[in-house]
């Protein structure tokens, strides 16, 4: 039990988040510390009526970890790999399905996607370099 009188059990368990006066989520971050003083903690975690899910858990999480971009960069490469993989190998089983539309509007998406925050290297999008062209040309 020594662990509970360390150095550190003075300090809080919450980093502070650098999040604008004003803001929407400013205000939850606030109701989140009221209610964190209120001795309920079950009241503390709940939901916010009328708030939307992902942002109080937004609110609610530690910072974004050092090695964040570097992860959901690996996490979107691999699933590039998986578009790849269904427009090489499963493509006729899709056009059978009729549901090459979805396919293409879903890729067509993600492409844009990384593409705007340059979260693929281009060298990794060789695979299906012609399909991205031909997307993204209808868009210009």
């Amino acid at each position: 039990m020594s662990f509970l009188f360390s150095s550190r059990s003075s300090k809080t368990f919450k980093p502070k988040k650098n999040i604008p006066e004003g803001s929407h989520q400013y205000e939850l971050l606030k109701h989140a510390e009221a209610t964190l003083g209120s001795g309920n903690l079950r009241q503390a975690v709940m939901l916010p009526e009328g708030e939307d899910l992902n942002e109080w858990i937004a609110v609610n999480s530690v910072p974004f970890p050092k090695n964040f971009m570097s992860v959901a960069k690996t996490i979107l490469k691999r699933l590039f790999r998986v578009y790849a993989h269904i427009y090489h190998q499963h493509f006729d089983s899709v056009m059978q399905l009729q549901e090459e539309a979805h396919l293409n509007t879903s890729f067509k998406h993600f492409i844009f996607f990384v593409q705007e925050f340059n979260l693929i290297d281009r060298r990794e999008l060789a695979p299906l370099q012609e399909l991205i062209e031909k997307l993204g040309s209808k868009d210009r």
